[in-house]
């Protein structure tokens, strides 16, 4: 999650490039993406399958050198890694994690 400052070409260049290699990944799932009312505050949710995958993408070196370079494009940044642990619903909203196909885990019926 951030708030976000100028975002010139150079993130534009890097943020493509982090998104086209997290989607080249064996075990790369989905990315969710929302944005404030006011469209400051970002967030972007990646989903993968295992850790191992979470950390292929956190040492990839275009993702190393944007997070070097963050405060010239961020005003605030917060990261959260967690593991998905069980998703569920009524199945009226689509969601990466609603395939049976994700490996990400299932609550028992």
């Amino acid at each position: 999650m951030f708030i976000s400052g100028d975002l010139d070409d150079e993130f534009h260049t890097l943020d493509k490039a982090i998104d086209e290699f997290a989607e080249s990944l064996v075990g790369f799932v989905g990315v969710e993406r929302w944005f404030s009312d006011d469209r400051k505050t970002k967030n972007a949710v990646y989903y993968f399958d295992s850790m191992d995958t979470v950390q292929l993408f956190a040492r990839f070196p275009t993702h190393l050198e944007a997070k070097e370079k963050y405060q010239k494009w961020y005003d605030g940044y917060h990261v959260v890694v967690s593991e998905v642990k069980a998703t569920y619903g009524d199945g009226k909203i689509p969601h990466i994690t609603s395939t049976s196909d994700t490996g990400l885990a299932k609550p028992s019926p």
